[in-house]
């Protein structure tokens, strides 16, 4: 978040005190850590802007570091993908950029100095033993038969570990703590595995690899930072990141702290279950618009100074919660309002023919680009006699509070004429309405006549002569309902995915202006809501997505709070 000098919270209340003290030597060093196994989601996003504010706010520094200890899901895909990510949100990590991997001659050593000190040994139990071993939140842990080889034994095993004459799975190295400690976590954890699998970045160098917990928090002693924010899930790990940094001579001992990750309605937060969407074709992609990624969020529109804004807003906090999606949008429309040119798109076109405009004519009508930004200046659209109007804007036989278009009613075009419906033509087999056939009033250019009278409809509309047809895709929150609370602990989360979270629109008509926009584009869409060009889009056939709808009620909720 944009961390000011007015910004407080419990993290920056710690800081200040060490800083007070000296605990740190007056240096902030931070750390945003991701594992490259996906895409980055909006969760992360709250961390990126924690971690990098909170450096900037004490004139300190972040570093970017991938946690790569697991090379069977980790690729360099996602590595690349995250550096996008970080650096489209608007933060720079310099010259700090770190991998895990970076350390892995280091962390053996460490590996070796636990053994030598008698605070480490190889385990030779099953997965099935050592879970079975560990016992339970009322019953304590028993220790393994292992646990007493030799220090000379032990070295002799982690080293033919290390060069691979043993199968995945057959030893394991384990910190020697505590089977009956209360905090499973205590309890004779992993450190070191057997993996026989490539990395992205080692290739086959290695074919044990270093556990989160262990590699962890010796990469931040290595860098040197000074406190270490990661989420609440982490709390009860914190007594093992210490005691790994307390028994070990590492450089400093960082200070972690926790806090609230990020829960949001409507949509799902777990990285394993974004993958199985992914995998399942469920969408189409990491960067799918419906997906709380970075890259699908950025695909569909949204702005990292919203997101930025947004995460500011919610703040920092020790006790987990649910964030409305519509706060979310709410900061996502302030901004667009601010920044996207408004534009005229039919989406299900109708034709009206207007009679008594003269035959083969086009005038250029002048229509203001954004009336939030004075600089972003006018643009011409042309009119002609035949127009396309939403389907919806007409009524044969309205109700009573219908104000648009019907027959005998005249109604007001943006930037254009008032014109009264005169005839409808239907498609004789299916009844439906086909065309309409309307007059307009030469006086009423710009959309105001010298006698006054009032006309309480407007709408949108796009000369058919000039009409660039374009696909409009509709998307909608990923889940169909709102209990995210429910839907965290339901392993059966796919019977929620809302089944319209996806509509796709051809055929629609839109005013030339928007022909060969950039991808990434963003507009409003005049009565229909804010829309980017997507990266799909080729400059002759363009492809819209639909970013947030024009209603905010989140808006409405804080008028009436």
């Amino acid at each position: 978040m944009d961390m000011n000098e007015k910004d407080s919270n419990f993290i920056t209340e710690i800081i200040e005190k060490d800083l007070k003290v000296n605990n740190t030597d007056g240096k902030i060093v931070t750390r945003f850590p991701p594992e490259p196994n996906g895409y980055l989601h909006i969760g992360h996003a709250k961390a990126i802007c924690l971690n990098f504010g909170i450096a900037s706010k004490y004139n300190g520094r972040c570093n970017l570091r991938f946690d790569d200890t697991n090379p069977e899901k980790e690729e360099a895909e996602y590595v690349e993908a995250i550096k996008r990510d970080v650096k489209w949100l608007g933060f720079d990590w310099e010259d700090r950029l770190y991998f895990a991997s970076d350390y892995y001659e280091e962390f053996y050593k460490y590996a070796l100095e636990l053994i030598k000190t008698d605070k480490a040994y190889v385990c030779s139990l099953s997965a099935g033993q050592i879970k079975e071993y560990r016992g339970t939140l009322t019953r304590p842990g028993k220790e393994s038969p292992n646990r007493n080889r030799s220090i000379e034994e032990n070295l002799d095993l982690f080293e033919r570990m290390k060069r691979g004459e043993f199968k995945d799975g057959e030893h394991l190295l384990r910190a020697k703590i505590d089977m009956a400690s209360p905090n499973i976590n205590m309890r004779d954890p992993a450190i070191y595995r057997i993996k026989h699998e490539s990395h992205h970045r080692t290739k086959d160098k290695w074919c044990i690899y270093p556990l989160y917990d262990f590699a962890h928090c010796l990469s931040d002693s290595l860098e040197g930072i000074t406190h270490s924010m990661c989420t609440l899930e982490f709390e009860n790990h914190r007594p093992l990141y210490d005691w790994f940094l307390d028994n070990l001579n590492t450089k400093c001992h960082p200070q972690q702290i926790e806090f609230a990750r990020l829960n949001i309605t409507r949509t799902v937060m777990s990285k394993r279950k974004l993958q199985e969407l992914v995998d399942g074709g469920q969408v189409s992609g990491w960067d799918d618009p419906r997906m709380p990624t970075l890259a699908g969020m950025r695909r569909r529109g949204y702005t990292p100074e919203a997101i930025r804004s947004f995460c500011d807003r919610i703040g920092v906090a020790k006790t987990e919660s649910v964030i409305d999606m519509a706060l979310l949008e709410h900061f996502i429309r302030d901004d667009l309002n601010r920044r996207a040119d408004r534009v005229m798109v039919v989406l299900d076109p109708l034709k009206v023919i207007i009679d008594n405009y003269p035959k083969g004519e086009t005038e250029e009508l002048e229509a203001i680009n954004n009336p939030e930004d004075n600089a972003a200046g006018t643009r011409k659209v042309p009119f002609s006699g035949v127009i396309y109007i939403e389907r919806n804007d007409f009524m044969e036989d309205p109700p009573k509070k219908f104000f648009r278009l019907a027959p005998g009613r005249e109604v007001r075009l943006k930037h254009a004429y008032y014109i009264k419906c005169k005839e409808i033509t239907k498609d004789p087999k299916t009844g439906e309405v086909t065309e309409l056939h309307c007059s307009y009033d030469p006086n009423s250019r710009g959309g105001s006549t010298e006698d006054g009278r009032k006309i309480r409809g407007t709408l949108h509309w796009v000369s058919a002569t000039y009409a660039v047809d374009v696909e409009v895709r509709l998307y909608d929150y990923l889940l169909s309902i709102d209990e995210a609370a429910k839907v965290a602990v339901e392993e059966d989360y796919k019977k929620y995915l809302n089944p319209d979270s996806l509509k796709i629109l051809k055929g629609c008509k839109a005013e030339p202006s928007v022909k060969k926009a950039e991808a990434g584009r963003l507009y409003q869409f005049l009565r229909q809501g804010y829309f980017s060009i997507d990266t799909d889009s080729e400059p002759a056939n363009p492809v819209f997505n639909r970013t947030v709808t024009l209603k905010d009620t989140w808006a409405k909720m804080g008028k009436k709070s």
